[in-house]
C-alpha cells in the first residue's frame, strides 16, 4: 500500500489510500479545499504529537501537489553499524538523531551522504549500501517553509573509538550503540528518526 508521511515538529500527516488504524487517533483532513501553510500554522500553534491523514486514491498525485507548494531540499544520511553489530548515533539539540545533511549542488545522493556521516562522526564509511527508507519533513525557515527529504542509507564503518561530533553542526556527542540500547534512542528521538531505526530489529 502506497503511504506517505510528512512530519511537522512531532506532528504527522500521512497520505493513505486507506484509513489509518486505529482511525481514532487521526483526524482527517479533506483534500479538495486544502491549503498547506494554513495546515502548518495550525499543527504549530497547537504543539503537540497529533496525527491527521488525507485519504487519496492517487496518493503520488497528492504528495506531489504538496511538495511542488513549497521550497524543497533534499538531504542524505546514514544508519551506520560497526563489525560488533552496534550503530552509530549523534546527540543534537537535546535529541538522539542520525547524521544527515544536505545534498550540495552537482553531488549524487549517496557521496552526499557519505560526506554528511563522515563530517559530522569523525568516521571512515567503509561500504554503502541500499536504501533504507524517505522521510519528509516540513519546518519554517526566514518565513518561508521549507520541505526536507532525506534518503537514508545502510552503511558500514569500522569501530573507530575517537569519535569526532562536528560541534559546528550543534553536535554534542557521537556513540556507538548496541541494539540493546536502543530504547535510549527511542524515548528521546524525532518521529522521522523513528521510521529509520525499526530496519535494525529485522
Amino acid at each position: 500500500m502506497q503511504m506517505y508521511r510528512i512530519y511537522i515538529n512531532e506532528a504527522v500527516l500521512i497520505i493513505t489510500e486507506s484509513i489509518p488504524n486505529p482511525a481514532k487517533e487521526y483526524q482527517q483532513i479533506e483534500f479538495e479545499h486544502f491549503d498547506f501553510l494554513h495546515f502548518y500554522k495550525r499543527v504549530v500553534s497547537e504543539n503537540g504529537v497529533s496525527h491527521y491523514f488525507i485519504l487519496a486514491k492517487d496518493v503520488n498525485q497528492v504528495f506531489k501537489r504538496i511538495k511542488i507548494s513549497l521550497k524543497v531540499i533534499e538531504a542524505a544520511g546514514g544508519l551506520v553499524k560497526n563489525e560488533e553489530g552496534d550503530y552509530l548515533f549523534i546527540f543534537r539539540r537535546g535529541k538522539w538523531d542520525l547524521p544527515k545533511g544536505k545534498i550540495e549542488i552537482g553531488e549524487n545522493v549517496k557521496d552526499a551522504a557519505i560526506r554528511e556521516v563522515e563530517e559530522e562522526c569523525g568516521v571512515t564509511v567503509k561500504q554503502i549500501g541500499r536504501i533504507i527508507c524517505k522521510t519528509y519533513h516540513v519546518y519554517e525557515l526566514f518565513g518561508e517553509l521549507i520541505f526536507k527529504q532525506t534518503t537514508w542509507y545502510h552503511m558500514d564503518a569500522e569501530n573507530q573509538f575517537k569519535l569526532i561530533p562536528q560541534m559546528e553542526e550543534g553536535i554534542t556527542d557521537v556513540r556507538w550503540l548496541p541494539v540493546k540500547d536502543l530504547n535510549l534512542v527511542k524515548q528521546n528521538t524525532y518521529s522521522s528518526i523513528q521510521e529509520v531505526i525499526p530496519v535494525i530489529m529485522h
